[in-house]
């Protein structure tokens, strides 16, 4: 042990566990100040770190308890002749000389070996508070445009509540390069939280800006527009609003229902798997087919399928009237050039309760032999391949889907089918709905302009450029099916995107789920099947990929196991529910009770942060947001005491949202 080290001794190890030591402080202290070479020390502040010599390294050890034990016979305690008692615990092992600090101790203390305060360069090596910045470089290592441009390399999230003027930073590629979760109790501070956290990611002073960000926010309680009104001038950093309200009006937030996947039109349907979901999937592939459409071989399938359902209701045992009448009932809904009322109406017709022409009629659709006429020999039913459709032309298709069913002799499956038809119903009329109708006349199959919208880029000749690294989605003016519904699609479209890029993992992009236990629940809603499976596995794949979630939530313990589970960084607000407790507790095996334990009572704005991001868990006053998101709490007292005839703070007519200015062509419009 140097000679300084000796000077900064506090105490002596006087019991070892594997998990706790106990060191007793050197006697004749006066409470539990020390005098070192250096400065005064308060050396019993829960949270902060005490360093033992083990060989060549020192165990890093964190206080999480305090006590005295009287040492005299009078009944006062005697201050300066007591003992007094640090709990700690280890928590990982520092090089005496140069070299970083690394998590989980390997060589224990023996007993009374010396205990030393920390000094302010160890807890620089501890937390890692190398530069905030560095040089930047061009793409392959090259100069970069400015030469003198530098880029963040940590970031200042806060300032810590255990030692005085040290700045909490995470580390930018561990934090954003893996899921990360933001969580606490209503009112703790969490938008708060992340908009502070992306307001000083934006807020860089000098070039170069983080031009190459993509956030995505899903806001559901319409908060975050208001925290990036002011973020760099200039045009450096881009803040796109995209608002969901459920209508068609211009300038609002749209969906074709076409770029629906086919468990997006399930979730949607509400469609049970083992009798509804055939008949929908059928549907969606027959859609497309009655659209219009002059292709022959389309063409051809419609035949097809309206001769068998027209030959089934013909060989029927239900009396020729009836027969007639459905027969033409379809004709009115389905028909094409071949096979419609005018060519084969006097085929069907019924003369003195007879269809003498019955014969004609079944050599005309199926031929002599049941194999020719307008059927399509080895006919296979068309998959679904998101192609333009009238939404209404899906009610047409599950019908048609229906009676091709039952030409086939399932004779109940109408009845199965019949809340679904009844849900889809209900959809066509659902003005918060509108949002997803689209007109297929002159739309287009391809998905780019959404999704370059929505992922904040602008066309320039023949590529791309970031033209928003914050595109908000504003959902709070929808209920909780329709924002199920759209996070679903979102995601799913972003990770097929960038699943197919190539090269992969060179466009990274996060997404903000604000309120997340409302739409990635471990239990499915009574909205959805099972709404969340597209989140978890975003989780479990997403990274490979460069698509990372933040996800932030008040209710822990609800949020989807799987999701939690893969988040490598935490910032934890006040937590009071034990059962979300004890989720935090699962989910953290490395972090001390003590630690734990200090989560129901963390005032307002401050946090606990762990994960990949920092070396230790540490709890932090979170760097205050400017501007604020809109989610401050009532004044109470201001808003309820006041003079009389004071205007009301509400209006019962609800106004406009801000408009955003969108191209006519723009499908999101």
């Amino acid at each position: 042990m140097t000679t300084d080290d000796r000077r900064r001794a506090i105490g002596s190890v006087v019991a070892v566990a594997a998990d706790k030591f106990v060191v007793e402080m050197h006697g004749g202290t006066d409470s539990f100040f020390v005098v070192g070479f250096d400065d005064v020390h308060y050396v019993a502040r829960l949270g902060s770190f005490v360093m033992i010599p083990a060989q060549t390294e020192y165990v890093v050890a964190e206080i999480v308890g305090l006590r005295e034990r009287d040492a005299g016979d009078g009944g006062e305690i005697d201050k300066a002749g007591s003992a007094k008692f640090l709990d700690v615990v280890p928590v990982g092992m520092l090089p005496v000389e140069g070299g970083r600090f690394r998590f989980g101790v390997s060589v224990f203390p023996s007993l009374y070996a010396d205990v030393l305060y920390a000094l302010d360069k160890e807890l620089d090596r501890i937390f890692d508070t190398s530069p905030a910045s560095e040089k930047s470089t061009g793409p392959d290592g090259t100069e970069c445009v400015p030469a003198e441009a530098t880029r963040l390399r940590t970031l200042e999230i806060g300032r810590s509540v255990v030692f005085d003027d040290y700045q909490v930073k995470v580390r930018i590629d561990e934090f954003f390069g893996g899921h990360a979760a933001v969580l606490g109790n209503t009112g703790s501070g969490k938008s708060c939280t992340v908009a502070s956290i992306l307001q000083e990611l934006f807020e860089k002073p000098e070039e170069h800006h983080a031009r190459g960000a993509t956030f995505v926010v899903l806001d559901v309680n319409g908060e975050y527009h208001q925290a990036f009104g002011e973020l760099p001038e200039g045009g450096a950093i881009g803040v796109d609003r995209l608002i969901l309200d459920g209508t068609a009006e211009a300038n609002r937030f749209r969906i074709p229902h076409w770029f629906l996947d086919l468990s997006e039109w399930e979730l949607l349907l509400q469609a049970s798997e083992r009798t509804q979901v055939p008949i929908l999937r059928m549907a969606l592939g027959l859609a497309t087919l009655f659209g219009g459409a002059a292709d022959q071989q389309l063409n051809d399938i419609r035949n097809h399928i309206l001769a068998k359902c027209i030959t089934q209701i013909l060989s029927d045992e239900s009396p020729p009237g009836a027969k007639e009448t459905r027969i033409l009932g379809i004709l009115q809904r389905f028909r094409t050039a071949e096979i419609s009322s005018s060519t084969i109406g006097a085929k069907i017709a019924v003369s003195y309760g007879k269809m003498e022409n019955i014969e004609d009629a079944f050599d005309y659709l199926v031929g002599e032999d049941g194999s020719g006429g307008h059927t399509v020999v080895d006919f296979k039913m068309p998959d679904y391949t998101n192609s333009p459709f009238e939404f209404e032309t899906l009610g047409d298709a599950i019908d048609l889907a229906l009676l091709y069913e039952e030409a086939h002799g399932n004779r109940q499956i109408r009845d199965y089918c019949s809340q679904m038809v009844t849900r889809f119903k209900a959809l066509l009329e659902r003005q918060d709905y509108a949002f997803l109708r689209h007109s297929a006349t002159g739309a287009a199959k391809d998905t780019g302009p959404f999704l370059g919208r929505l992922l904040g880029l602008g066309a320039q000749q023949d590529c791309h450029v970031k033209a928003s690294q914050i595109v908000i989605v504003d959902m709070n003016a929808v209920e909780d099916e329709v924002v199920e519904l759209v996070s679903a699609v979102i995601a799913r479209m972003v990770f097929r995107l960038l699943r197919h890029a190539d090269p992969r993992n060179r466009f990274p992009v996060h997404l903000v789920l604000e309120e997340a236990h409302r739409y990635i629940s471990a239990a499915p809603s009574r909205y959805a099947l099972d709404a969340g499976r597209v989140f978890e596995r975003i989780a479990k794949e997403g990274r490979k990929y460069g698509l990372f979630l933040m996800v932030a939530s008040q209710r822990p313990s609800e949020l989807s196991k799987t999701v939690l589970s893969q988040c490598s960084n935490f910032v934890v607000h006040r937590i009071q529910n034990p059962d979300d407790l004890s989720q935090i507790r699962q989910m953290s095996p490395s972090i001390s009770d003590g630690v734990l334990r200090r989560l129901p009572t963390l005032p307002k704005q401050h946090a606990l942060v762990f994960g990949n991001s920092v070396n230790l868990p540490t709890t932090f006053k979170v760097r205050r947001a400017s501007p604020l998101p809109a989610s401050d709490d009532a004044k109470i007292v201001n808003l309820w005491f006041h003079e009389a005839g004071r205007k009301a703070g509400i209006s019962l007519t609800a106004a406009p949202a801000d408009l955003i200015d969108q191209d006519e062509d723009d499908p999101l419009a």
